[in-house]
């Protein structure tokens, strides 16, 4: 389970609208993975996190 993801383009400006449509999907991806029992433990989540 990805904590973030970067992604290239040739845009160099970004609106309110493009950091919402990011963080929809990004919470629209939770919510199904909530749904269909895909989910970590905190410490699974602490040890992901250490990794960066």
């Amino acid at each position: 389970m990805a904590l973030a993801e970067a992604t290239k383009t040739t845009k160099s400006t970004y609106t309110v609208n493009d950091a919402m449509d990011v963080l929809l999907g990004k919470l629209d991806d939770a919510i199904d993975d909530m749904e269909k029992s895909r989910v970590q433990t905190i410490e699974e989540a602490w040890k992901e996190i250490d990794r960066v």
